[in-house]
């Protein structure tokens, strides 16, 4: 790759972001000349992003941090379609109020990131709903939909796969491509967007919106995406045996947050720090350089520097304070995440394995009995064998809780409600 003028485009590079650019040199050279306005779209398919999506957020936010101007583009009105790039099958519809509740839901995140305001460099977010709803079908089709060739959309890969898979492809997916061609055009038209950035799965899409803009007469567009990210082990990011590892802390504490971070593969510590950290490259190095038991140190700042980008400092050091407690000392730290259980109830007595589905560490009764028939089970720091344990008032501690736990690094307090 080549050695890049612009601030942007060489921190991008030697922090591993870079997996395709459409001119670099011309790409660099509008950076090094100009404030930029790039922009990347988010499907609010839930109220939450995920851990996947935080290398897009750290690209915005590496933007503004190098003098140009970061655009989040919500996808209110191509969130109605659904995106078909490399889906098993097609998006389950949703209605304008759960769009736009989950567009409310994902605002909350980019906050901590970026700075939004009415500045040349500010953040915005924007919605392509505003200027996607109100288009009239067969003038768009007459405008813009002339412009595209069938044979080229069906060599897409995103749509091969799935037509070698004979899965079936709406219609309705099928204009998913056009809509986000068009939104590239009318970001520049509105806002002076002149870079698309986005996974390296939207390469396709991009593109298209840079041959549209040129067959509509904008600048010259410009594409750049990010590498398909995987753990060491081959695992998806953002994923994790008990389910999506979401940004939002209603969705996953920050403690649980910090967790999934410490749990980081030795092979992945470097280039995690890299992509998803703001530490200087030479400190990344040294920590990367950690061996044996040490790497767990570099975990740990790992850790705590990404729950602190997302969540604040002071959750961040408090999810390592709450670890530390928990792992090194064995004390019960008062800040792991609860859940409450009516007292008339643990009176009763509840069981086990109601217990475990309850507090979100077994999906089922099945998976819990596997789970303490297997000796992954604690209650109070005690391995449960006995799969018809019930758990009562007189299991409490001196601090009025339960403390539940299955494996080494989840823990749950049952508090009486």
């Amino acid at each position: 790759m080549s050695a890049f003028k612009s601030d942007f485009l060489r921190i991008m590079s030697e922090r591993g972001f870079i997996h395709q650019v459409s001119d670099e040199s011309g790409l660099d050279q509008l950076f090094a000349k100009e404030t930029v306005t790039a922009y990347i779209g988010f499907d609010p398919t839930a109220p939450s992003l995920h851990a996947g999506g935080l290398i897009q957020i750290m690209m915005l936010h590496w933007m503004q941090q190098t003098g140009h101007r970061p655009v989040a583009l919500m996808g209110g009105g191509t969130g109605m379609v659904g995106d078909p790039s490399f889906k098993d099958e097609a998006r389950k519809l949703m209605t304008p109020e759960t769009i736009q509740s989950n567009i409310d839901g994902i605002k909350r995140v980019f906050s901590n990131y970026l700075n939004f305001g009415g500045g040349p460099r500010d953040a915005l977010m924007v919605n392509n709903a505003e200027w996607l709803l109100p288009l009239n079908y067969l003038e768009f089709l007459r405008d813009v939909g002339q412009h595209f060739s069938v044979n080229r959309m069906l060599a897409f890969d995103s749509v091969k796969q799935r037509l070698d898979r004979e899965q079936s492809l709406s219609f309705l997916e099928f204009n998913y491509m056009i809509l986000q061609a068009y939104d590239f055009v009318e970001l520049n038209k509105r806002y002076g967007v002149r870079l698309q950035m986005g996974g390296s799965d939207q390469w396709g899409n991009i593109v298209n919106g840079i041959d549209l803009g040129h067959r509509l007469g904008t600048p010259q567009l410009y594409a750049l995406t990010t590498p398909l990210l995987t753990t060491a082990s081959g695992a998806k990011m953002g994923k994790s045996l008990g389910g999506a590892i979401w940004l939002n802390p209603d969705m996953l504490s920050p403690y649980d947050f910090w967790q999934y971070w410490r749990n980081t593969e030795d092979a992945d510590v470097g280039r995690f720090l890299k992509l998803y950290t703001t530490l200087p490259l030479d400190e990344v190095s040294r920590l990367a350089a950690l061996g044996g038991s040490e790497i767990n140190e570099a975990k740990k700042v790992l850790a705590t520097e990404i729950t602190a980008l997302l969540h604040g400092r002071a959750a961040a050091e408090q999810a390592a304070e709450t670890a530390r407690k928990t792992f090194e000392e064995g004390a019960l730290a008062e800040t792991l995440p609860s859940v409450e259980v009516a007292r008339t109830a643990l009176e009763a007595g509840v069981g086990i394995l109601s217990l475990l589905v309850t507090a979100g560490l077994a999906s089922s009764n099945g998976e819990a009995r596997r789970h303490v028939q297997g000796g992954a089970v604690r209650l109070n720091d005690q391995s449960i064998s006995d799969d018809r344990r019930t758990v009562t008032l007189q299991d409490l501690s001196p601090e009025n809780v339960v403390k539940l736990s299955l494996g080494k690094k989840k823990h749950i307090l049952v508090r009486p409600a």
